[in-house]
């Protein structure tokens, strides 16, 4: 491992532009997939982003996990890392002005940074994407984004996470609370909205047999989004800043997912938790200054 960040110093750096138009169709699915109701005026919610310049690799140039497959190709921005399974674990957003119906987005994403480490479970790297949404030459959103890579599951390692047995939340320790029950069909459209063929979002005996989930994961960036339109519903739309999130166990569809938010004296704590009260995923917010 002490060797990997000397190697993949040669990805660092490397940048990849993409170029996107927030229409009418896209914000109506996006709207549609997510059962809000239309905005008033031309401004989407925050989150819009996730469905904005979207990987476009060919099928045929796609891994046995969904992902694009990896390369050597100096052109890319993925390194060929040695390790199959990868999830998307985090992000910080900062955002600027919001995105519109009829915006033309461009999108740099950068190599920020690499990290090889042992975890308990074997090895693990780490790999930093920055990410920058401009609408007519003006930044509207920043993003750092972190993904890891991790080692096979063993084929008998029992599936993960275990099931909450005893239902413990408390809904009294947050301000808001909402609890759902992503299904598949909200997987699916979220998967088709963001381009993303990871299979454990859709495959379930893939997600099952090969990576030892207990069902289909639900998309880290999917729970972000939900948490951001509770963080709407408390606080107005697109009147956040800043927004990071975290993920700490995988979520199970047909599972219980309480999204729960509370103010704390800089902005807002969040968290989306399983039916025993095990956070899922965490996050904080801080809204616009008030002019």
């Amino acid at each position: 491992m002490n060797d990997w960040p000397k190697y993949w110093d040669a990805w660092i750096g490397r940048e990849a532009r993409a170029a996107d138009r927030l229409d009418e169709a896209l914000a109506a699915r996006w709207l549609a997939t997510l059962d809000l109701p239309a905005p008033d005026g031309a401004e989407m919610p925050q989150g819009i982003h996730f469905a904005l310049c979207t990987p476009e690799a060919p099928t045929a140039m796609l891994g046995e996990d969904g992902h694009p497959a990896r390369s050597d190709d100096p052109a890319g921005i993925y390194p060929p890392i040695d390790l199959p399974r990868r999830m998307w674990v985090g992000s910080e957003i900062a955002f600027l002005k919001p995105l519109a119906i009829a915006d033309r987005v461009e999108k740099l994403t950068r190599v920020a940074s690499f990290e090889g480490k042992e975890g308990r479970n074997g090895r693990l790297a780490f790999l930093r994407l920055d990410h920058e949404f401009a609408v007519d030459g003006e930044p509207a959103i920043r993003e750092a984004q972190t993904l890891v890579y991790r080692e096979a599951a063993a084929s008998n390692a029992p599936l993960s996470p275990p099931a909450a047995r005893t239902p413990a939340f408390d809904p009294r320790e947050w301000d808001r609370v909402r609890t759902i029950t992503p299904g598949e069909a909200l997987l699916f459209r979220f998967s088709a909205l963001t381009f993303n063929t990871h299979r454990i979002h859709y495959d379930a005996p893939y997600a099952r047999e090969m990576e030892r989930y207990r069902g289909l994961v639900v998309h880290g960036p999917l729970i972000a989004t939900l948490l951001l339109q509770e963080l709407a519903n408390i606080a107005g739309p697109n009147t956040l800043s800043h927004f990071a999130f975290s993920a700490r166990s995988p979520a199970i569809a047909g599972d219980v997912m309480h999204l729960a938010v509370r103010a704390t004296d800089d902005g807002f704590e969040c968290a989306a938790l399983n039916a025993a009260g095990t956070p899922l995923t965490q996050a904080n917010a801080r809204a616009k200054a008030q002019r």
